[in-house]
């Protein structure tokens, strides 16, 4: 994550005149507690789905397994923010934080890619694509994407570092003195290709192509399927396009072709777009899952029976307590 480089700015503050109005206040509560509500979310969210995908509609379709690793990723992303919450005070903790933040980072990514390719095949190449929609392709990708995603966040993980500053631990990447603009580059390289270059455009392309075909369609479901897809680019484009353009102007400050002072300014809005992106993986579950007319349906069906479960539970409850009441107030016969 690069607000945890935000210390390769510290020798501009006191050359430029920066507004820092849009900062946290040093010790604030705000971004903890953000952390924490869209940790909450991102669980409760995605550990539904992947209940409901392996206990009740289990694993059929490329849709599905496309579903589950979506899911997961997201958990992972999700689970790290209580890390962010709090500065680690060792360097597994630093360590652990940035290498599962970069693998959800990455495979989050890539993963709503492939839904947008999975979608588009199933509906301009209906027939053609039935081949390549099984479950056996779709586990031959989802594996591929995580080695993907690994091998692009272990640089991260190699060079993430535990750095105490007025006994304050912050978790930055420790580059080599003589190639640390050549990583930092590598780093911001690789988040831009994976998240504006490569899966913005696949996405665009697939959902256009998608609406194309919609259009011409009788279908009376047809104004809630465009709906849905105007949803979905809608909120990447929210999620992380203001992310990826900030890691971008970063990239041009390295080549100086960018002023210092407006990096310095740049820098200062990237909290936010963080906060923005990693909301992603709380909306992803409701956007992928919820709304999908099959998993409201099974998700229907387990509410239903907790429910269910749940009176019946109270109902035998109550009748024994009221069975018990009446055996302890029937007089007892004496035998004398």
């Amino acid at each position: 994550m690069n607000a945890s480089d935000a210390d390769d700015y510290d020798y501009y503050n006191s050359t430029c005149d920066q507004d820092t109005s849009s900062e946290f206040p040093s010790g604030s509560m705000v971004l903890p507690v953000l952390y924490y509500l869209l940790f909450c979310l991102g669980l409760l969210g995605n550990v539904t789905v992947l209940w409901v995908l392996l206990r009740y509609i289990k694993l059929k379709t490329m849709t599905d397994v496309c579903l589950l690793n979506l899911a997961l990723s997201d958990l992972m992303l999700a689970l790290s923010l209580p890390l962010w919450a709090h500065n680690p005070q060792n360097l597994a903790s630093c360590r652990l934080m940035t290498g599962v933040y970069q693998l959800g980072f990455y495979s989050g990514n890539l993963f709503v890619t492939l839904m947008s390719m999975d979608r588009y095949l199933a509906i301009v190449h209906a027939v053609a694509a039935m081949r390549a929609r099984t479950l056996r392709y779709g586990i031959t990708a989802s594996i591929t994407i995580w080695v993907v995603a690994a091998v692009m966040a272990t640089p991260q993980l190699i060079f993430a570092s535990l750095e105490i500053e007025e006994e304050n631990p912050q978790c930055v990447p420790l580059y080599p003195d003589n190639m640390q603009q050549f990583w930092k580059i590598q780093r911001n390289f690789r988040e831009n290709t994976v998240g504006l270059f490569l899966c913005l455009p696949i996405m665009i392309f697939c959902y256009v192509k998608i609406l194309v075909v919609l259009s011409r369609s009788r279908n009376s479901k047809k104004d809630k399927a465009v709906k849905l897809i105007f949803i979905i680019v809608c909120v990447f484009v929210v999620c992380w396009v203001p992310y990826n353009v900030i890691v971008f102007l970063e990239t041009l400050q390295l080549f100086e072709i960018i002023s210092n002072c407006e990096a310095l300014k740049i820098n200062s809005t990237m909290t936010f777009a963080e906060i923005i992106s990693l909301a992603h993986c709380c909306v992803n579950p409701v956007i992928y899952a919820f709304v999908g007319e099959k998993f409201r349906k099974s998700l229907g069906k387990v509410m239903t029976r907790c429910f269910c479960w749940s009176y019946q539970s109270r109902v035998a409850v109550r009748l024994r307590d009221t069975t018990e009441k009446e055996t302890s107030n029937t007089p007892v016969k004496s035998d004398y």
